[in-house]
């Protein structure tokens, strides 16, 4: 037993790391090099992976990014295209800042409208893009003028929801950062649903942001949402804008985004989903991203709902602690949902969702 001897100190000490990266981490720090191995192994044996890379829109086409998933990938089923997950579920992250990337699908395909794409529809961020004072967060946004339909001296009437399936998103878009992009690998919808998404997209540049990959290339969120038809959208927005401008700014870009939207898809119902919360201790960190200023930008983007077109989808209550931030053990990084409570967001999808006629 001369070996257990010698050896034991060492197998104590692999022992009590596996407990600690089970329990405790769930082995997040080991996500990004298993994934880099095993897209190493996947491009040997001539599988069509996501890039080591990725394809990274810089920060002065996605603005602020606090951290969001790698590579480039679409959700047509025949695209041959894969994404990995690490062994407890969580996204492959890198760092603080996070893997760089964007998510896009094709949705069912319409000829594009004739004559010119026309405007764009997405308002700029205030001149200097000058970072926001944590205390101005928790200002209450001025009242945003809300679509037409939803005025103050007409308030909108209470949705009626209904229960349904997966298949119900098969006429779905999903616009947003990487939060979305979360769910598109995670949510099982990858192959049901289009994803416009991309690491660091923002509302001010959500239109003319090249991230859906088209015949020729990549191609603007406005112009596959001219060639693509669907009848829901789903617009989860509004994290990486929080150290820009004021809330005031965010919401009237906000606005104009949803107008715009409208405008592109005239017959689709259009879900406005909440800002998800960060944990109670990352938004005491003191900077720019912090609960308070969620909560002031949700307030107003509520206020766009009218309850006959447009909808407003709050997911904030099952995720978030008595504390009212997001609850600790859902997140890996106090901004995002571990991949193993991404079906919370979208059970609760489904059992939010209105009948659209065909």
């Amino acid at each position: 037993m001369k070996w257990l001897k010698k050896w034991s100190y060492l197998i104590l000490l692999v022992g009590m790391g596996i407990i600690y990266l089970t329990r405790v981490d769930g082995w997040q720090v080991y996500a990004e090099p298993l994934w880099e191995v095993k897209s190493w192994y996947d491009r040997q044996k001539g599988k069509d992976v996501l890039p080591a890379d990725g394809s990274v829109l810089g920060d002065a086409e996605t603005g602020q990014d606090v951290g969001e998933p790698e590579g480039t990938v679409s959700p047509d089923s025949g695209s041959g295209n894969s994404v990995e997950k690490d062994a407890e579920g969580g996204l492959v992250t890198e760092g603080e800042d996070g893997i760089q990337g964007t998510v896009s699908g094709s949705g069912n395909e319409a000829p594009p409208p004739d004559g010119e794409t026309g405007e764009s529809g997405s308002a700029q961020p205030p001149d200097g893009g000058q970072s926001q004072e944590p205390g101005e967060e928790g200002q209450n946004p001025p009242e945003a003028n809300p679509p037409e339909g939803g005025a103050e001296d007409n308030p909108p009437g209470e949705a009626a929801y209904m229960t349904v399936e997966d298949d119900y998103f098969a006429d779905a878009v999903f616009i947003g950062d990487s939060r979305t992009m979360g769910l598109f690998e995670y949510g099982g919808l990858e192959d049901t649903a289009a994803f416009y998404a991309s690491t660091g997209l923002t509302v001010y540049e959500m239109f003319e942001a090249e991230i859906v990959p088209g015949e020729n290339g990549k191609i603007t969120v406005e112009e596959a949402l001219q060639q693509n038809s669907f009848a829901k959208i789903y617009l989860m927005i509004g994290i990486n804008e929080m150290g820009t401008g004021t809330v005031e700014s965010f919401l009237e870009a906000y606005e104009a985004a949803v107008a715009h939207l409208r405008e592109l898809q005239p017959d689709a119902v259009i879900y406005l989903q909440a800002i998800i919360k960060v944990t109670t201790e990352r938004s005491e960190q003191g900077d720019y991203i912090n609960n308070e200023g969620i909560i002031a930008r949700n307030e107003g983007i509520a206020r766009l709902a009218d309850n006959e077109h447009v909808f407003f989808l709050d997911v904030n209550p099952l995720v978030c602690d008595e504390s009212g931030g997001m609850v600790p053990e859902y997140t890996f990084d106090g901004v995002h949902l571990k991949a193993v409570y991404i079906d919370i967001w979208k059970d609760f999808l489904k059992t939010h969702a209105v009948s659209v006629s065909p």
